[in-house]
């Protein structure tokens, strides 16, 4: 069962409307420097300042541009996907996917309450979803026609499916112990024909 703060608890016991919004954070590599930056979107409509984690992070505003498939919280290791679309006018999503490399790229996703009369805050954004980008293809749209980007997020537990790159090169064996040919002519397997009955 997820655990809420106090005050986020106490702002759905009192069973009156909610106001939610929904906060979208990536970590990508940057295309021309390599260096990891990160971008945030939420269902907004202004760009906005949010503490998560004791950090302050600017999402900008996407509005109706961005859509969330319902979450469903399940218990185990079970991969889960998530579907979010973004505008492809917003030139902060062009950055996001073509300055960026999304492909495996850290997503978290929090939730916001505010107070449905004042739209003040409630409390600090509670993360709902935390995983990888698995798919983030960019359509191209028809003469005069719109494009909706469609990432497609796979959970944390994707990271427990990905097999150990160090037991699959011959350099890596033999850095470990220097006898281990085991893999010596892996790289070239494919490439070379041998006929049966010779060395």
């Amino acid at each position: 069962m997820r655990s809420y703060s106090p005050t986020t608890a106490a702002y759905f016991a009192r069973r009156g409307p909610i106001l939610a919004h929904v906060l979208v954070w990536l970590s990508a590599k940057n295309r021309s420097t390599g260096a990891t930056e990160t971008i945030g979107f939420w269902t907004g409509d202004d760009h906005a300042d949010f503490v998560i984690d004791g950090q302050t992070r600017t999402y900008y505003g996407a509005g109706a541009a961005l859509g969330v498939d319902p979450i469903r919280y399940q218990a185990g290791l079970t991969v889960r996907t998530q579907r979010l679309r973004l505008s492809q006018v917003a030139p902060e999503v062009m950055l996001a996917l073509r300055g960026y490399e999304p492909r495996h790229a850290p997503v978290e996703i929090h939730r916001a309450l505010f107070d449905p009369e004042t739209h003040a805050l409630i409390d600090t954004p509670h993360r709902v979803f935390k995983g990888f980008v698995d798919k983030a293809p960019i359509p191209t749209p028809v003469k005069g026609g719109k494009a909706t980007l469609e990432l497609t997020i796979a959970s944390a537990a994707r990271a427990l499916t990905v097999p150990l790159s160090r037991k699959r090169s011959d350099a890596s064996l033999r850095a470990r112990s220097a006898g281990d040919a085991f893999r010596q002519y892996a790289s070239m397997a494919d490439k070379v024909e041998t006929l049966w009955g010779r060395k």
